[in-house]
């Protein structure tokens, strides 16, 4: 879990995944393992995660291109893609959307710190350098090296 802990006035803010990515992470990797295209229930109970919330993240994966279905008697889920060809990112991208730190450097977010054109906030290029550090690392994370 990406835990970023901020000291904001003696109290400590956390910013992590949501438990939908960790819940796709499990996804992904069961299927990694396996090596093999399996059914919706045995993903669900191999990822220990509700059969309806594995089927929501399914749609994800397989609109996000990291996932296969297969529809019929012989249907289920497969990767799209070899292990060392899907990331932590290509998850949490998948999923939740690019990740940012702050929510000021989603592109239409603006604070009090707008002059017009442009943020004048000292604190943006520090969280934009945070949230691309972030990233870096996780793109670095290939299932086939995790697993």
């Amino acid at each position: 879990m990406i835990d970023l802990s901020v000291c904001r006035k003696g109290v400590a803010v956390s910013v992590h995944m949501t438990l939908e990515t960790d819940y796709a992470v499990r996804i992904v990797s069961c299927l990694a393992k396996a090596g093999k295209r399996l059914d919706a229930k045995s993903i669900s109970e191999t990822a220990s995660v509700s059969l309806r919330f594995s089927l929501k993240i399914l749609r994800k994966l397989v609109a996000g291109g990291i996932v296969k279905s297969y529809k019929g008697t012989q249907g289920g889920y497969e990767l799209a893609k070899a292990p060392a060809e899907i990331s932590l990112n290509d998850i949490m991208e998948t999923v939740e959307g690019p990740f940012y730190i702050s929510r000021c450097l989603e592109g239409d977010y603006q604070c009090g710190k707008h002059d017009g054109n442009s943020c004048v906030c000292p604190f943006r290029e520090v969280y934009d350098q945070i949230s691309e550090d972030v990233v870096k690392r996780l793109k670095e994370f290939t299932f086939d090296r995790v697993l």
